[in-house]
């Protein structure tokens, strides 16, 4: 039986990796189908992680982070985790792909979510050159200039209030006439004069050459017309897909508690709703969506597990 077996490789489950087996655990294993690194490895470049001075990209970032958190025994194990269940002991249950079987004392659950995408032509060949989903993360490139987002909820009205700070102008693209976010939020919205909204409207296309974006098509669904906005950014918030189907049971219930939009509901220590299960990273509620917090996250539920694995060992 394992110690504390990790599902998902990013920086939340490298870290509590790192934490557990430096803390003294001997039988960990990160459970990670491709390579270690998490959704940071795809920004074309990241400023904001301390210690870390220079501009790097995301790779580069994470590039020595599985070697220094492998050090002390982490074990990376790439085959792919489809669910995990209690045993009668509040050990736990890990069903791998090809039906093999893994019982462990504790688990920590990262595997993180994913955004969703505008579904517009151009968003995947410009993402991290220009569409990103992270303002706090790519804002300060577009230090007064124009950009534009595309959303209508909390997350896209708050993120287009962080970028009015920055940027010159921030175009507020939304398929509707009405936001989906809290009326304080829309308030402050309306008041911001950097922040011009552009309703009943979708993306249609993002453009630009080598360098990156150059420019958006938007179309008006009313009118049906197109305007193009020069800007060299867009941000999308149209959501995220939350990674939680390796908690969930074969009749679609959760094997801990979730939120309304399927995060895992944890304390500040990472506790979930079942003794030994943390949550740690962008799957839990209320994620800053950073890599420092994530790593913190993983940090955290490590030594929760560490101390919890001892209880059940009786040492």
């Amino acid at each position: 039986m394992l110690d504390l077996a990790i599902i998902g490789g990013g920086p939340a489950g490298l870290t509590a990796g790192l934490y557990a087996t430096r803390g003294g655990l001997k039988n960990v294993v990160m459970y990670e189908k491709g390579m270690p690194g998490g959704q940071i490895t795809n920004s074309s470049e990241v400023e904001n992680y301390p210690g870390i001075a220079k501009v790097v990209t995301g790779i580069e970032l994470m590039q020595s982070w599985p070697e220094q958190c492998m050090r002390f025994g982490l074990k990376h194990d790439m085959s792919e985790v489809e669910n995990i269940n209690l045993n009668n002991d509040g050990s736990f249950k890990i069903k791998l792909s090809g039906g093999k079987e893994v019982d462990a004392i504790s688990v920590i659950i990262a595997t993180g979510s994913t955004p969703k995408k505008g579904g517009f032509k151009g968003e995947s060949e410009f993402f991290g050159k220009g569409v990103s989903t992270c303002a706090t993360c790519d804002g300060f490139f577009y230090k007064n200039k124009e950009v534009a987002i595309l959303g209508g909820g909390d997350t896209a009205l708050e993120e287009g209030l962080y970028l009015a700070g920055i940027c010159s102008k921030v175009y507020l693209i939304h398929r509707r006439d009405k936001f989906r976010a809290s009326p304080a939020t829309i308030e402050r919205v309306m008041k911001n004069n950097k922040i011009e909204l552009i309703l009943d409207s979708i993306v249609e296309e993002v453009y630009g050459d080598v360098s990156g974006v150059n420019g958006i098509k938007v179309k008006n669904l009313k009118e049906e017309s197109i305007k193009d906005l020069k800007v060299p950014g867009i941000f999308t918030f149209v959501g995220y897909y939350v990674n939680n189907s390796v908690l969930k049971k074969e009749d679609e219930s959760s094997i801990c508690a979730l939120s309304e939009n399927g995060e895992i509901i944890v304390d500040l220590n990472m506790n979930t709703s079942i003794d030994g299960l943390y949550g740690a990273g962008d799957i839990r509620i209320n994620a800053p969506k950073q890599v420092v917090c994530a790593a913190s996250d993983g940090a955290t539920a490590a030594l929760q597990a560490i101390s919890y694995i001892e209880k059940f060992k009786g040492e």
